[in-house]
């Protein structure tokens, strides 16, 4: 017997597949955007204009936003709506800690597991950055934040642990604004670059308890360093504590 009420389940099944889609669509665009830089803390996210540039309702938009509030990446305000989250100094202090323990294992388990091809690799990606790092032209920052994401990226991948991979790169990807304004500096472009050099001779050496540290301190913020960010970054990167 056939069930009458199946071709209606299916459509619902349909478009809530196809509401999905569209909110994973929407959340990946506005990730990107923030990622990339070109959305900032504080910026405000229209819903009407979201739904125009995807042609969708306002439905899966609103669950787009709420996916992305969900993990602190934007916030509801009054008679503000949804606009890209910016986080008090003390949870960015916290952040940058645990950042900073996740990428030590991970360049710990790269000094035990990586092959000789990713070794290869970041070699590379070290000399990239020491390159981009002496170079004096006005797109040096930009590119030396590219060459930095790519080191990186490859000593996650080089830990060759799937579980530490997500939780490293979801933590990067809502401190990528920040990381940005760290590297506005150029002096720590070098300096950065130099952590990069002893981290990746650490690795290619096999020598995963150096390797670590070196990646500890490469992350972590030191005092000065922090107070000088802080004052660096616009208003709207940093919430009041209340």
């Amino acid at each position: 017997m056939i069930n009458k009420r199946t071709p209606k389940a299916l459509a619902e099944r349909t478009a809530a597949s196809g509401r999905d889609s569209h909110a994973t669509a929407v959340c990946s665009y506005i990730e990107g955007e923030i990622i990339a830089g070109r959305m900032e803390p504080g910026d405000s996210l229209d819903e009407a204009e979201l739904a125009r540039r995807f042609r969708v309702s306002r439905t899966p938009v609103r669950e787009a936003l709420l996916q992305l509030a969900a993990i602190d990446w934007i916030q509801f305000r009054p008679r503000r709506g949804a606009v890209v989250a910016p986080i008090t100094l003390q949870r960015m202090v916290q952040m940058f800690e645990v950042m900073a323990e996740l990428e030590a294992m991970c360049a710990r388990l790269a000094a035990e597991r990586m092959t000789a091809a990713e070794r290869n690799l970041l070699q590379q990606a070290a000399r990239a950055c020491a390159r981009e790092a002496r170079s004096k032209t006005e797109s040096a920052t930009s590119r030396y934040f590219d060459a930095n994401y790519a080191f990186h990226e490859i000593v996650y991948i080089g830990a060759h642990n799937d579980h530490l991979l997500e939780l490293v790169k979801a933590l990067r990807n809502r401190l990528t604004p920040y990381r940005r304004f760290r590297l506005r500096n150029p002096m720590r472009l070098k300096n950065s670059s130099r952590e990069h050099d002893s981290v990746a001779k650490a690795i290619v050496d096999g020598d995963g308890e150096r390797a670590a540290q070196e990646m500890r301190s490469h992350i972590a913020i030191q005092s000065a360093l922090l107070a000088d960010m802080a004052s660096q970054l616009p208003s709207s990167y940093l919430a009041l504590v209340k």
